[in-house]
């Protein structure tokens, strides 16, 4: 019988978003429709428990180059997402073609007691045809946090095919 309950309840992954996936910004509306078929939850925010750039790439696309220990520890939020819920967000990251990867990352945030909880999550970072020449580490620290300030500058890609030069 406990076969059975596991077969009927999906995998969950553990998903870090720290760019516009995020509740507010212009992709969220991907993750809410996620929530809505019950394909992602919210679990609340967090933040990566190591230091990572955080940059803005052409267009304000938010990227996380994956240089442990440079940067600065970058808040965002965390979701459990099914198996198809991953494959519609990898979509959205372009993994295929290496645009974002989706690797392990550890985020640290307050558990319901109040004590600092670790977990083992997952985290699109900028490809290595993506991320390149994105951070020299003469930029300072890199974000903290992808903003409403930055997202004035993303322009969703349907938005750029559409620009005149």
């Amino acid at each position: 019988m406990a076969k059975a309950r596991e077969e009927e309840e999906p995998k969950r992954h553990r998903i870090f978003t720290y760019g516009t996936l995020k509740r507010g910004f212009a992709n969220h509306k991907l993750m809410q429709e996620l929530i809505n078929h019950n394909d992602a939850v919210f679990l609340g925010n967090y933040s990566t428990q190591s230091s990572f750039p955080l940059v803005l790439g052409p267009n304000g696309i938010p990227y996380l180059i994956n240089l442990p220990v440079s940067g600065r520890p970058v808040r965002g939020e965390l979701y459990a997402v099914s198996n198809h819920g991953v494959a519609r967000l990898d979509e959205l990251e372009e993994t295929s073609i290496a645009h974002y990867d989706r690797l392990p990352v550890q985020v640290v945030g307050d558990s319901n007691g109040g004590e600092t909880v670790v977990i083992k999550a997952e985290c699109y970072f900028a490809g290595k045809g993506a991320g390149e020449g994105l951070w020299n580490g003469k930029d300072g620290e890199g974000l903290e946090e992808y903003t409403e300030r930055e997202a004035v500058e993303f322009m969703r890609k349907d938005q750029t095919s559409k620009r005149l030069p």
